[in-house]
């Protein structure tokens, strides 16, 4: 695999923490010239610039908040310049706000929806205008969606909405040979999942899986990696659930 990765060009979506900060470092680590997309905390950004290109490794911070259309596009845009193409898109930015549904906002729903959904869209539509043939993009949705927990209404519903893309993006990217698939993480250790939780909440969580642990961001990474490979150019439209038998 490192063979197909090496020179290629990765664009990451919140890629300055938790899991899209270990695919931004395993991409680089064989080979792949990494853009880190952050939103609004450089310090994160640089640090991971900082540790790639300590390990040998080529990448670039560039700073969009993918919930504005406009600055998605500048995200690519950007890309271009730098690298004249995009060969793999990682869509992993992403929040997650847990309330009953007598407590959300209107701010809460829009800007969950705002950053899952919309940005995940819009940056599709971009590697639809400048992605060349044979290019991979992966998106992400939660296997919170098959687990119906409370007070994830509106996260695991902007979840759906991303696994529909990719099911009908599908279609329109095939003509190009671009794939696009969904990884589906169940609880990994990260913050976006342990903050605001209680160890006994947390306990309780990993006793629904197989392995009763935690998953850790490489679980995740390995399998994009695995989706931004060649041996996945027969695989399109699918929604991987990396869980540990979690549902």
């Amino acid at each position: 695999m490192s063979n197909e990765i090496a020179g290629k060009v990765v664009l990451i979506t919140g890629a300055s923490r938790g899991i899209g900060r270990k695919i931004a470092e395993d991409f680089a680590e064989r080979g792949a010239k990494v853009i880190v997309n952050y939103s609004s905390n450089k310090e994160t950004a640089d640090e991971v610039i900082a540790a790639i290109q300590q390990n040998g490794g080529e990448a670039v911070a560039i700073q969009a908040d993918i919930s504005q259309v406009a600055e998605v596009e500048h995200l690519f845009r950007s890309a271009m310049e730098l690298y004249g193409q995009v060969d793999i898109l990682v869509n992993n930015a992403g929040i997650m706000i847990t309330k009953p549904i007598e407590q959300v906002t209107e701010a809460d729903f829009d800007k969950q929806f705002a950053i899952n959904v919309k940005g995940t869209f819009f940056a599709c539509q971009q590697a639809a205008l400048h992605m060349k043939q044979g290019g991979r993009i992966i998106n992400f949705s939660t296997s919170v969606a098959g687990a119906m927990f409370p007070a994830y209404s509106v996260y695991a519903g902007t979840k759906g909405a991303v696994e529909q893309f990719t099911r009908h993006l599908a279609k329109e990217f095939g003509p190009k040979g671009i794939t696009i698939n969904a990884v589906a993480p169940g609880p990994v250790n990260t913050e976006l999942f342990t903050v605001g939780k209680t160890e006994e909440q947390i306990h309780t969580i990993v006793r629904m899986n197989s392995f009763g642990r935690l998953g850790e961001p490489k679980d995740i990474s390995d399998v994009v990696l695995f989706l931004a490979s060649e041996q996945t150019r027969w695989m399109t439209g699918q929604t991987i659930r990396v869980n540990g038998g979690f549902v």
